[in-house]
C-alpha cells in the first residue's frame, strides 16, 4: 500500500481533496480505502471525495473540487473581494438552472445554490489559484450587478456597504459594469447608486 507521506503529499498537490478515482489511479483498491476510512487516516466529506483525518481544507477549494462547475456567488463573492464584514451563514454557489438539488446537499459544508439561467451563468466569472485549486468566482462587477439585482433580499448594511466599497476600490472597472449591466438588466439601479459617484 501508498505511504502515507505519499499519500499526504497527494493530498495537497489537490488542494487537501481528493475523489475514490484518483485514489484507485494512486493503486488504491476500495479495501484499502475503507482500511484508511477505519484508521482515520482519511475522512469522507461527501460520497467519493475524502480529505486527511485532522486536517481542514479551505471551504472555497472544497466548492471548487466538489462542484467544479459552481461559481462562488453574491454574499461569498462579496466576501472574498473584501465588500463585506458579514460572513454568509451559508457558502453562496450560482449553478445551472436545472441542476439537481440534491447534489449540494451536504452535511460537511453549507451550501445554498442558486440556479441560474444559462445566459446569465456565464457572465463575468474569473478564477483564483487557492491551495493548488483552481476556484470559480464572479469578479467584482458581475458581483455588484448581482447585489443590485438582489437589493431587496439583502440585508441593507450587507448591500450599503458593497457599493461603498466598489466605488472606493481603486481596481474597479467601470466600464465592464456598465456591459453586465446591461446584460443583466440593471442599468438603471447602476446609474442611480453608482453613477453619482464615478
Amino acid at each position: 500500500m501508498i505511504s502515507i507521506n505519499k499519500l499526504k503529499h497527494e493530498f495537497h498537490k489537490n488542494g487537501g481533496v481528493m475523489k475514490t478515482c484518483e485514489l484507485n489511479s494512486l493503486g488504491l483498491s476500495s479495501r484499502q480505502i475503507k482500511r484508511l476510512l477505519d484508521d482515520q487516516i482519511i475522512s469522507r466529506i461527501k460520497h467519493g471525495y475524502y480529505i486527511l483525518s485532522n486536517t481542514t481544507p479551505r471551504e472555497e477549494v472544497i466548492i471548487s473540487r466538489l462542484f467544479p462547475n459552481a461559481i462562488i456567488y453574491l454574499e461569498s463573492a462579496l466576501l472574498h473581494y473584501n465588500y463585506t464584514d458579514r460572513i454568509p451563514n451559508a457558502w453562496q454557489i450560482a449553478v445551472k438552472k436545472h441542476s439537481n438539488p440534491n447534489k449540494y446537499d451536504i452535511s460537511y459544508l453549507p451550501v445554498k445554490p442558486y440556479y441560474i439561467k444559462e445566459k446569465y451563468l456565464n457572465i463575468g466569472i474569473n478564477t483564483v489559484d487557492i491551495d493548488k485549486a483552481t476556484v470559480k468566482i464572479y469578479d467584482c462587477e458581475k458581483t455588484i450587478c448581482d447585489v443590485l439585482r438582489y437589493e431587496n433580499k439583502l440585508e441593507n448594511e450587507v448591500f450599503t456597504n458593497a457599493i461603498k466599497r466598489y466605488i472606493n476600490d481603486k481596481n474597479k472597472n467601470i466600464r465592464r459594469l456598465m456591459e453586465y449591466a446591461k446584460k443583466l438588466k440593471v442599468t438603471k439601479k447602476v446609474q442611480t447608486y453608482i453613477g453619482v459617484w464615478v
